[in-house]
């Protein structure tokens, strides 16, 4: 990593392909000089010159505009400069070519955040948030990734660290006192304090979790007996015959995938064999592809005649049992003579007619995010599944050293705090192998 900051990095930062104004990116020591070489001038602090872009023999590359912001006021923190050009991938390459002959190297995937994380400029989440704000796919998701960026994430993560590092201090000064009751060195104030991150991290990873799901999506398995409308449904649900119906049970054989979008929500949907005993050797091996689908899945939606249910019930109950969220969705429903109201753990459909879709749009919105229907986007931010897992891990030895407190073993207790805050530092990069960031950045766009 010091032998990075001493190099000069420059790459196209605009994408790919033709445009009406492209962008070349430098940072690093030589950014200034090897900028002023290009274009044959002096460069002011953040001053937008006009210049032309000169190449080794003189001759003009192309005529833009030159941006120079000096360390540590950058992005990077170093010094960065801005070649801006007309956005034809030929000049664009040409430019890069020059700059790198008059000193830089090619950026690696993601170097330039990189850097900012180094110096201090962002941190890993925020950093991470970059990314995500490049791929959002629908304003939700980008107002997400830029609450992300604005810090909104790490903020609360440092402030559960600090919490847990104030008590770990406390607990860790109270091991000299060994023959002193934990309560009469402040241990009520600690317990309360610790119930009280224990509190803060569990609304943590609920939103970590809903932010993950915006932008990774959610997994949802369709599943149930046979001709129980399973294909009819996802055909509904994705607008087009994605899956062969039929009145012939075991018609679905294999897993069949298709992606919607539900109020700028991913979510796939994933159609199945129907679950049931026997049935030829294509047929048990379709069943056995949907209970491996079923194992990876956020959500089953588990689809059973409404004219039947209980028996749709106990042909499913058992694979979806291990499923973090359930829907049960009574399919048929047009064919009964009057619908029950099941409360918020039935939805009552007819993909044959279209009633009661648009209640399950909003019943599935509302499971995928984890919250209540129509729940406001404005404390969202954008998430990764390390992210979560970090914080899992996190609640996990606080909840030890909650118990090693309680039996007053406070060597174990401040032990697992340090264990708990570690994990904290993980999101932010407080604490990060050098391998974790490789793999982080090697992600990135090149040029971001």
């Amino acid at each position: 990593m010091a032998e990075a900051a001493t190099e000069t990095i420059a790459a196209i930062a605009t994408a790919a392909g033709a445009g009406g104004v492209g962008i070349v990116r430098l940072s690093g020591p030589r950014a200034r000089t090897i900028a002023a070489r290009l274009c044959r001038r002096k460069l002011a602090p953040r001053h937008a010159h006009y210049v032309r872009f000169s190449d080794a023999d003189g001759t003009t590359i192309d005529d833009g505009i030159v941006l120079w912001f000096p360390a540590p006021h950058s992005f990077t923190g170093e010094d960065v400069v801005e070649l801006q050009a007309h956005g034809s991938p030929v000049v664009l390459q040409q430019l890069l070519a020059r700059a790198c002959a008059l000193g830089a190297r090619h950026a690696r995937p993601g170097e330039f955040s990189e850097r900012a994380f180094l110096n201090g400029r962002i941190d890993l989440a925020q950093a991470e948030a970059i990314a995500d704000l490049i791929a959002a796919a629908d304003s939700r998701a980008a107002r997400a990734a830029r609450r992300a960026l604005d810090g909104v994430f790490s903020q609360r993560v440092d402030a559960i660290a600090e919490t847990l590092l104030a008590l770990r201090v406390h607990v860790e000064a109270a091991i000299d006192f060994a023959d002193e009751s934990l309560d009469t060195l402040g241990g009520r104030e600690v317990k309360t304090g610790l119930q009280q991150a224990l509190a803060q991290l569990s609304a943590l990873l609920a939103e970590a979790e809903r932010g993950r799901k915006l932008r990774d999506g959610v997994h949802a398995v369709i599943v149930g007996p046979p001709n129980a409308g399973k294909s009819s449904l996802l055909n509904v649900l994705a607008g087009s015959d994605r899956a062969i119906v039929t009145d012939i049970a075991g018609t679905t054989r294999d897993t069949l995938h298709e992606t919607i979008r539900l109020d700028g929500l991913e979510l796939t949907l994933v159609d199945t064999a129907g679950l049931r005993e026997g049935g030829d050797a294509i047929e048990r091996e379709g069943m056995r592809r949907a209970r491996a689908e079923l194992q990876r899945a956020d959500l089953a939606l588990a689809v059973v005649d409404a004219r039947d249910p209980l028996a749709g019930r106990n042909a499913v109950a058992d694979v979806v049992a291990q499923v973090p969220q359930i829907l049960w969705i009574h399919n048929k429903a047009d064919l009964l003579a009057r619908v029950a109201d099941d409360g918020d753990t039935v939805v009552h459909v007819s993909a044959a007619s279209g009633y009661g879709i648009d209640a399950l749009h909003r019943r599935l919105r509302a499971l995928a995010v984890g919250g209540a229907e129509g729940a406001g986007a404005d404390g969202e931010f954008s998430a990764r599944a390390r992210h979560v897992e970090a914080l899992r891990r996190a609640s996990t030895h606080a909840e030890n050293a909650n118990r090693e407190l309680g039996h007053e073993r406070l060597e174990l207790a401040a032990e697992e705090l340090r264990l708990s805050q570690d994990a904290l530092g993980e999101i932010t990069g407080r604490i990060s192998p050098d391998d974790m960031l490789g793999r982080i950045f090697s992600t990135f766009c090149i040029g971001k």
